[in-house]
């Protein structure tokens, strides 16, 4: 049997869950000349940039968007390396989805290597599973799913176009 797919939020309200969550981040920023956006590949990355990119229009915050490659089936498989010192820095962990917080846990892992002066996780949409003590502290949507449930974010290109509850 086919699992129904539900859409859970479409463009024009993703679009006011990303300007949300970038006023959220400028706030907790607000006395930061500079952050870094670490987004995690793929989706993370997507919500980075977009998130960035409202930011640079709406704060005078300088705003470095990084990626990180991690494993989300075996994370101690490869090496995690980050293009970017982070030590000192106000740095904001980016993904597109949390559900049991593994990706974010073992993420935090590589970046919690240098002495930060803040670090911020930001999450498009939190599904309450947790497996490991993570809490979104910026999340643009929340939603109780069933363990069997999967989230699917779809984008074209840069942009985040809808979210899907299958």
């Amino acid at each position: 049997m086919k699992k129904k797919r539900v859409l859970i939020l479409d463009k024009e309200r993703i679009s006011y869950k990303l300007c949300r969550m970038a006023y959220e981040i400028w706030e907790h920023n607000s006395n930061e000349q500079e952050i870094i956006l670490i987004g995690i590949e793929k989706g993370g990355k997507i919500l980075a940039d977009n998130l960035s990119a409202i930011l640079k229009k709406i704060s005078p915050l300088k705003v470095i968007t990084i990626s990180i490659n991690i494993n989300k089936k075996k994370p101690l498989n490869n090496a995690i390396e980050l293009s970017k010192d982070l030590t000192g820095r106000s740095v904001i962990l980016v993904d597109d989805v949390v559900n049991s917080g593994k990706t974010i846990i073992y993420s935090l892992n590589t970046i919690l290597s240098y002495d930060l002066k803040k670090l911020t996780v930001a999450v498009l949409v939190d599904r309450k599973h947790k497996s490991f003590p993570i809490a979104s502290d910026i999340v643009g949507h929340t939603i109780a799913t069933t363990i069997q449930d999967h989230i699917e974010v779809e984008t074209a290109g840069k942009e985040i176009t809808a979210v899907y509850l299958e």
